[in-house]
């Protein structure tokens, strides 16, 4: 960078952090340009994802591998949420995101492809490549939340998470529209979904790429530099923080975690689990329906509520919900579509809980300086939480019962409370 062009950062950047106005009216930008790519995001991430195993199948003629393509995307979404962590860390957010979404869209280009032709190994090289735009879909909480203030962070993560919904209820109702244009263009039904996940996270990409800027992470990173102060005693401070802060990332990053492996591992057998009661995939479609909206649609309140009463209340409140949701989904009689549904409703809400909770949490302990590189990796372990319970869950109920998988991810939710309450007492912080 030359040095009109270094001078001309600095100048803007300075306008930024002498004019809390601008600070404010960038803030919301930030947050509106966000809801635009989430909800194009969302879409791409659910029309792939519902017919992924399907395709599989297809294409392979057998069921033995019909997981694979969940297995791939999760891999790659872990790997894709490490390098746009520190991408973005390193040029902002406007790069880092867009770049994710647009290699998430190249990878459903390539699914597509492998479709047409029938090429397994560039579908499992695909669907892997895919999984960047899943990483990025989630990722992309974070970015609203930089330039908010301490007591608006959990509102904006729910801001982002409630616009993922839109995209994710059009996605799969657009599946048999999709379906029926790719065979009008000559390639197999399944991959018409895919059609529309590579525009829609190209989209997303575009999105971020055009408008974000003013880049908020940038100009977060500008404000935190300004305050730095040469003063002992706020360098006595700053240790006392950092130990602070330490504790804070280790919290959040193991509500996220907890909550992924027991809403992974309980979703992912539970239509097994009525299948195999005799209920149709109608009763299936609905109860996994109603779950995936209470993941998503309760996040406004939840974000209000996680600001408002505390990030530790509510990381409480989703262990005692997924508690609640597990003995429920063990003892509800299996032919009855309440007691299931009303446990899925509540899995989902605990996780919902559990997830902007510990956001909150990892970006109350990080400063702009390691905040996206050190969210990427808690995001990686989120990735491989979720991976880890879908793939125990299976062997969990072919060795004992889906009774005892939901009460043991009940149990394991509720290791959330004594995990908090430690840190509170020793940290002294909400």
């Amino acid at each position: 960078m030359d040095l009109q062009a270094l001078k001309s950062e600095a100048t803007w950047l300075q306008s930024y952090i002498d004019s809390p106005e601008k600070q404010k009216q960038l803030y919301r930008r930030t947050l509106l340009i966000v809801v635009m790519s989430q909800i194009f995001g969302g879409a791409g991430l659910a029309a792939g994802v519902t017919v992924g195993a399907l395709l599989a199948e297809e294409m392979l003629g057998t069921n033995s591998l019909a997981g694979m393509p969940a297995a791939l995307f999760t891999l790659g979404s872990a790997l894709a949420a490490w390098l746009v962590g520190r991408f973005s860390q390193r040029y902002g957010r406007r790069f880092g995101l867009a770049a994710g979404f647009i290699t998430g869209g190249i990878g459903a280009i390539g699914v597509v492809t492998a479709a047409a032709f029938d090429q397994v190994f560039l579908l499992f090289v695909s669907l892997f490549i895919y999984g960047a735009g899943t990483a990025t879909n989630l990722q992309a909480r974070y970015a609203g939340t930089d330039l908010a203030a301490p007591k608006q962070r959990a509102t904006a993560i729910s801001v982002a998470m409630v616009s993922t919904t839109f995209g994710a209820v059009a996605g799969p109702n657009l599946v048999s529209v999709m379906g029926e244009f790719a065979t009008f263009i000559g390639i197999p039904a399944l991959a018409g979904p895919f059609i529309l996940a590579a525009v829609a996270f190209i989209l997303a990409g575009l999105v971020l790429l055009i408008f974000l800027r003013p880049d908020p992470l940038i100009v977060a990173k500008a404000l935190a530099d300004a305050k730095i102060s040469d003063d002992s005693k706020q360098s006595v401070q700053k240790v006392e923080a950092t130990a602070i802060h330490k504790r804070g990332m280790m919290v959040g990053a193991t509500v996220m975690v907890l909550t992924q492996i027991v809403m992974v591992a309980i979703m992912t057998m539970t239509p097994v689990h009525m299948k195999h009661h005799g209920h149709g995939l109608s009763e299936v479609g609905m109860v996994i329906g109603i779950h995936i909206a209470a993941m998503y649609l309760p996040s406004l309140v939840t974000g209000f509520l996680v600001d408002k009463v505390g990030r530790t209340i509510m990381a409480i409140a989703s262990g005692v919900t997924l508690l609640s949701a597990g003995l429920l989904a063990a003892f509800a009689p299996t032919d009855s579509m309440l007691g299931l549904t009303t446990a899925l409703a509540l899995l989902g809400l605990g996780w919902n809980f559990g997830l902007i909770s510990g956001t909150a949490l990892i970006i109350d302990s990080t400063s702009p300086s390691t905040r996206a590189k050190t969210q990427g990796t808690v995001d990686v372990l989120v990735a491989l939480a979720g991976a880890s319970g879908g793939a125990m869950s299976g062997m969990v109920v072919a060795h004992s019962s889906y009774a005892t998988l939901s009460l043991a991810g009940g149990v394991l939710a509720l290791l959330l409370v004594p995990v908090v309450v430690w840190s509170r007492r020793k940290v002294g912080t909400e």
